[in-house]
């Protein structure tokens, strides 16, 4: 995560890496097969996995489908990445494929891999929400409120992006006290910063700078005031559907 006034940090900066959860737009507007299952339930709860396997990622559920992605196993942190998981289908041959998120740019593309791509599913029921004309976001699990709190989004040139993103990954920062709080998470949104190191991965972090809070101070991160982001560090997983309004 390369986030509102970063540098190369994350080698300083991580002292826990925590990866756990409980065992978000299409692609090119690809017609979905009707015959698929379903493996996201709405705002209720998603499923994601780990990936094992750099296999390439196709517009439809077939191998001769145009590839628009390849599937890569770690964030640009260096945690195992985390995939959404939205459909299962069962070729004509017995293959099984999954309809995935992709963590790239563009924002909120999708696309099928072949299921051996990736391992485990894991479920998850929380949901963030962030509102960026309020300045204020809302963790829900199992659609109940389980957390609010005012934050910092992007200025007017450097926004934080709308759309359905997701959790890839969850840490404690060395210093508490310094720019980034005591905890941060990395999404999968992208900022329009795409020459930023690291790729302009959008975070939710803490601050050591309260009183811009609420506040539009960034360069397209969500900021959270330290105690909050404390809170929502222990009520958050990693593979949590995150949607920026």
């Amino acid at each position: 995560m390369r986030c509102a006034k970063c540098t190369p940090w994350i080698q300083v900066l991580l002292a826990v890496a925590v990866t756990v959860g409980l065992p978000a737009s299409s692609s090119a507007d690809a017609p979905q097969p009707a015959d698929s299952v379903r493996l996201t339930g709405g705002e209720s709860f998603a499923h994601w996995a780990h990936p094992v396997e750099r296999l390439p990622v196709r517009r439809l559920p077939s191998p001769a489908s145009r590839r628009i992605a390849r599937i890569h196993l770690l964030t640009e942190d260096g945690f195992p990445e985390v995939y959404p998981v939205l459909r299962r289908l069962t070729d004509r041959h017995g293959g099984s494929w999954l309809r995935v998120r992709i963590p790239m740019r563009p924002n909120a593309r999708t696309g099928w891999v072949r299921e051996s791509a990736l391992g485990p599913l894991y479920r998850v029921r929380t949901r963030l929400v962030v509102q960026r004309g309020r300045l204020r976001a809302t963790l829900y699990r199992s659609g109940r409120r389980i957390w609010r709190s005012p934050i910092g989004v992007g200025a007017a040139g450097t926004p934080t992006p709308a759309g359905r993103f997701w959790i890839r990954e969850k840490f404690r920062v060395t210093d508490p006290g310094g720019l980034y709080g005591p905890w941060a998470f990395g999404t999968a949104g992208y900022s329009v910063l795409s020459d930023w190191p690291g790729g302009g991965v959008i975070g939710i972090h803490g601050t050591n700078e309260p009183w811009l809070i609420p506040g539009r101070p960034s360069h397209g991160c969500v900021r959270v005031p330290n105690s909050a982001v404390r809170r929502l560090a222990r009520l958050m997983p990693v593979g949590t559907p995150v949607h920026i309004r």
